[in-house]
């Protein structure tokens, strides 16, 4: 009996470490190419308060078993009340870090809730065998202090289970676009802006067609599959489906599960090398929905980018290539003026010897780059140039895609989504063209592989008479960014490193005093990378 009620202490302990294994695999694919596992391994090297008193419970309990020591009211006292300190621990712990993306609830987590529900009925009973309660207490709490591992452990139980589940929606998907044979499919893909690029691409579209895009980012096979089976209508003439990758061979599934007509490449960089692997490994990768588009199909490419231009297509589709600054593309931008209003600038079509003045509310070049593989679609499906004029025109913000957002004296410039290389350099020059004070707040830019460093070190280099203030979220992972920030001769007093991001809100406001303020948010990173 005493056993049993020491064990209400350490059930409640058990659910909240499992919730927080549940949202750490969620936020990592469900250990899709090891990454649960290898973040697992991260956060047990960072050796964190809660993990050393773990330890220090493991130690005293191996010790009272060595000694055979057996007061079994005691022991149970101390289980009790050591798993209510650590509990407490990690509370505070995650309070302090600012939960950014909560656990989503799906089925796939209900199925892992049951079946780690049934590991721990075996472990139990197990445990039910043994006389000796200290040695109980402590293969309960190596459960505890594993529970990643078992949750990996339940993951590849449920493969069977995942695999009957995927193949059953995806067929209902296949079976729902093959009775669809008026719609046009037209993926988007690329290192960075793609949801920019399809939020925009429907806007436009929608000026005359019914353009479906796939909701949020909904980019994987997955994500495609709820987007067919749940919002695509028998009215749409145009699915629009985003597509995102880690590896070679992801974006041909996709192309395959959605069978597109057309195609946008937005950019290539090193995003997710770490993952890809090679700059090489994901070109290949994101020219595969190119070379996927049958021989009638229509692909947009970016002329300003080398890394699309010295490829060596396999596809004789038609292509038709946008850029800024070059002169020998398809559809070019030109005159580029960018207010804290928005931008306006003139488009030239190839042979079409007029300029058309475009104006939009969004900012920086790296959406401008996303109009111009919008309207050369939107031209090739008729759209007049009045029409696209009006469409850009009311283009709406994509959030958190350098949105304005105002609050008293500071306007906000929210690029916290997925900050790249490109795009962080290209949020700076907006920030730079912006009156008042000028402030960023960021963690860097991750999954950079050997490149880390230096492209995050580059980084702080480019921030030199871009911005007035620079606030830091995380003293690790910005190392690379304070040393390009020391390197460049930025004021060390305009420099501040704070723990987390509620706490850079706070310190940015407390620092916007002026009439005027503007504070870029330079990438938002996911609860994986909380220090």
């Amino acid at each position: 009996m005493i056993f049993l009620i020491s064990l209400i202490p350490f059930v409640i302990l058990l659910c909240y470490d499992f919730k927080h294994s549940l949202h750490m695999a969620q936020q990592n694919l469900y250990n899709d190419d090891k990454r649960f596992l290898k973040w697992t391994i991260k956060d047990f090297k960072q050796f964190k308060t809660p993990l050393k008193c773990s330890l220090v419970v493991l130690v005293t309990l191996l010790i009272l078993i060595a000694f055979k020591l057996h007061s079994k009211f005691i022991t149970a006292i101390y289980f009790s009340l050591v798993c209510i300190l650590i509990l407490i621990l990690k509370i505070r712990e995650e309070r302090s870090n600012d939960t950014k993306i909560g656990l989503k609830v799906t089925a796939r987590v209900k199925r892992l809730m049951v079946t780690n529900f049934f590991l721990f009925l075996l472990i139990m009973a197990g445990i039910s065998f043994i006389k000796d309660d200290n040695l109980r207490y402590l293969l309960l709490f190596l459960y505890d202090i594993l529970i990643n591992f078992v949750l990996m452990l339940s993951i590849i139980i449920n493969k069977p289970v995942e695999k009957m589940v995927y193949l059953s929606f995806k067929n209902k998907a296949v079976k729902k676009l093959d009775s669809m044979g008026q719609l046009k499919v037209i993926g988007i893909t690329g290192s960075y802006g793609k949801t920019s690029s399809k939020n925009i691409l429907s806007d436009i579209l929608n000026v005359k067609y019914n353009a479906l895009p796939s909701p949020k980012n909904f980019n994987t096979p997955y994500g495609l599959i709820i987007t067919v089976n749940n919002y695509l209508d028998k009215f749409d003439d145009f699915l629009i489906a985003e597509m995102g990758a880690y590896k070679v061979g992801e974006i041909k599934e996709l192309c395959d599960l959605v069978r597109p007509k057309c195609g946008i490449l937005t950019k290539i960089g090193t995003a997710h090398i770490e993952i890809f692997g090679s700059q090489e490994n994901i070109q290949k990768g994101k020219f595969e929905l190119i070379e996927s588009l049958p021989h009638d199909g229509v692909g947009v490419l970016n002329g300003d980018d080398e890394l699309q231009r010295n490829y060596k297509l396999k596809n004789d589709c038609k292509i038709i290539w946008i850029g800024i600054d070059s002169n020998d593309v398809d559809v070019r931008a030109t005159d580029i003026k960018t207010t804290s209003n928005g931008t306006t600038f003139n488009v030239r079509f190839k042979g079409d010897e007029n300029k058309y003045e475009f104006t939009t509310k969004l900012l920086g070049y790296a959406n401008i780059y996303n109009i111009l593989a919008s309207l050369a679609l939107a031209k090739e499906f008729g759209l007049t140039i009045n029409q696209m004029k009006k469409a850009v025109l009311a283009v709406r913000n994509v959030e958190h895609r350098l949105e304005l957002r105002s609050a008293g004296n500071i306007t906000f410039i929210d690029d916290s989504y997925n900050s790249n290389p490109v795009g962080s350099k290209m949020a700076l020059d907006v920030l730079k063209s912006m009156p008042g004070l000028k402030i960023i707040i960021t963690p860097g830019m991750v999954e950079l592989g050997d490149k880390s460093y230096e492209l995050n070190k580059e980084f702080g280099l480019y921030m030199k008479e871009k911005t007035d203030v620079v606030i830091l979220v995380g003293e690790k992972i910005t190392k690379p960014i304070q040393d390009g920030l020391k390197e460049s001769g930025f004021p060390e007093k305009k420099v501040y490193v704070t723990k987390n991001s509620k706490e850079a809100f706070a310190l940015a406001r407390s620092l916007a005093t002026e009439k005027e303020a503007y504070v870029l948010i330079e990438n938002d990173l996911p609860d994986i990378y909380n220090e």
